[in-house]
């Protein structure tokens, strides 16, 4: 799904089981030694798909830690992004001369529950949903709404070492499978993000990836 979505030189691997045997670093195996086995199953997909990435884009294999806002750390010169959902686990990797940013989000394709909607959801996004299900009523939009606003705060925590509420976004969805991203805080040093959706089976995706050679706008 993510090689339809992220333009190359990006390394983007995933996988829609945790069947693979992964051996994790001694430091990565601290952080799940008493997790459920559901959790170290993903967890460690997640970091098979990452390490597989860094192989294609030339980059020794390190362990994954997760930085202050529990985002991962990479090593000195790469970009990336992981997600996982209920039978979908990815990465997006790419050499920081070639991306500034990428954020990905996988969901599962179903309504969103009950509530979450307004709680994520700005005025204006909420004015725009009865278009979008008109323009299409087999798309989940309100989840669509949700896994872009989590691709977009992935992009911009990287950039900024900032948070970014649900609130500080305007997310405008299209049916041609590309939404925009406008931050609304005022002393933003990045104005927005354009990124790009599919869904496929039962699983959605979002992506953004910003080239080194522009600023997101």
């Amino acid at each position: 799904m993510l090689e339809q979505l992220l333009p190359p030189p990006i390394a983007a691997v995933e996988r829609y089981d945790d069947d693979l045997p992964v051996e994790l670093f001694p430091e990565e195996e601290a952080l799940v030694g008493n997790a459920v086995p559901k959790r170290r199953l993903e967890f460690g997909t997640a970091r098979w798909c990452a390490r597989e990435a860094m192989k294609r884009l030339g980059v020794a294999p390190v362990a994954i830690l997760p930085g202050p806002k529990r985002e991962p750390q990479w090593p000195e010169g790469v970009v990336g992004s992981l997600t996982h959902c209920a039978g979908f686990r990815a990465a997006a990797l790419a050499l920081t001369s070639d991306f500034l940013t990428i954020g990905i989000d996988a969901e599962p394709h179903a309504p969103a529950p009950e509530g979450v909607l307004n709680a994520i959801a700005i005025p204006a996004e909420l004015r725009r949903m009865p278009g979008l299900k008109v323009d299409d009523p087999k798309i989940c939009w309100d989840r669509l709404l949700f896994s872009a606003k989590e691709s977009t705060y992935k992009a911009w925590y990287p950039l900024t070492q900032r948070w970014l509420g649900f609130e500080d976004a305007d997310i405008t969805l299209n049916a041609d499978r590309t939404f925009h991203s406008r931050i609304l805080l005022p002393d933003t040093p990045v104005a927005g993000f354009g990124g790009r959706w599919l869904v496929q089976g039962d699983i959605l995706v979002t992506t953004i990836a910003v080239p080194a050679a522009t600023q997101g706008k």
